[in-house]
């Protein structure tokens, strides 16, 4: 294998909106370091099922659902 073709791969922190500190595996920025998450698994609607809102720009929703209402979408 050639030298110096991968990333280092080493142990980070990685501290979620809660406060709760995970250690992993990581390229990102150097053995120790600290990845502090703004969105995570527990405050995005993805993983906790949150309400997902269509914003309708412009009528577009509206002109997409009248196109296709026959189909029952």
């Amino acid at each position: 294998m050639k030298k110096d073709t991968h990333p280092d791969y080493h142990m980070i922190d990685v501290k979620l909106t809660d406060g709760t500190i995970y250690k992993m595996k990581s390229t990102w920025g150097k053995e120790g370091d600290t990845m502090t998450l703004d969105i995570d698994p527990t405050v995005h609607p993805a993983w906790t099922g949150g309400g997902a809102r269509l914003t309708d720009s412009g009528g577009r929703v509206s002109k997409f659902k009248k196109k296709y209402e026959g189909l029952g979408f």
